[in-house]
């Protein structure tokens, strides 16, 4: 339970309610929980689209597969998730049927940036109306389409914007940092792979290591097919 300050005190009790600075505090709560998840990367490639995941394990009796932080919607695109994975669930479902809805009365996939606006509407409607609580997830879609390689952020509150390399989850902040400095325009597979394995490692507690077996890598080239790195392929890069 965060503690309220006098500032906030009633204000956050309702997420359609305005505190007087401006502000709405179920929103920003939701932003919190956001922040608590493992961190998730994205990036383009001179080819396409690379996704990685580092999915929280709290036990060695789980099966990390079970575990769902990296979703295919279609073969086109796919998204990644920081939060409440029960949200994220749900939002994903939406998501493929709006995919399937394209391709039933358009004949076509659908757009990248038309899907992300979508969950990013239904994201803001919990946000306007009472007895709704927003979604405590953030995801980013990557995929490629007519208009090239797209990437984007959407935010519980519903916010959106368009990337060339992001993270969320736990210490967004420092990946952010760390792709200013060193992401490059056409970057190969190769040297994608190693830049989103260094933003990972910076989402990490101090002292904590990365446990390899844990992480979850794809991409989306521009033949526009999902695909997943299998672990034996991972743990070449890994080596380099």
């Amino acid at each position: 339970m965060y503690p309220m300050s006098p500032q906030s005190s009633g204000y956050d009790r309702v997420a359609t309610m305005f505190s007087p600075d401006g502000r709405l505090y179920q929103v920003e709560y939701a932003s919190k929980i956001v922040a608590q998840g493992t961190m998730g990367a994205a990036l383009k490639y001179n080819k396409g689209i690379l996704f990685a995941a580092d999915k929280k394990i709290p036990s060695k009796l789980m099966m990390p597969e079970s575990v769902e932080k990296l979703f295919k919607i279609d073969h086109h695109v796919a998204a990644l998730s920081a939060g409440l994975v029960g949200d994220a669930r749900r939002l994903i479902q939406v998501a493929r049927e709006k995919a399937q809805e394209n391709i039933m009365y358009y004949d076509q996939p659908v757009p990248v940036e038309f899907l992300v606006k979508e969950i990013s509407n239904i994201k803001q409607a919990f946000t306007q109306y009472g007895g709704m609580r927003p979604f405590g997830i953030s995801f980013v879609f990557g995929g490629v389409d007519k208009s090239g390689f797209r990437l984007f952020e959407t935010e519980p509150s519903g916010a959106l914007a368009e990337y060339h390399a992001i993270a969320i989850g736990k210490n967004k902040n420092k990946a952010m940092s760390f792709f200013e400095k060193k992401f490059k325009p056409n970057l190969s597979f190769e040297q994608g792979i190693q830049l989103l394995l260094q933003a990972l490692e910076l989402g990490l507690d101090e002292k904590e290591k990365m446990d390899y077996s844990r992480l979850e890598f794809a991409f989306i080239d521009d033949k526009k097919e999902f695909t997943t790195l299998s672990s034996d392929e991972l743990k070449a890069y890994i080596k380099q």
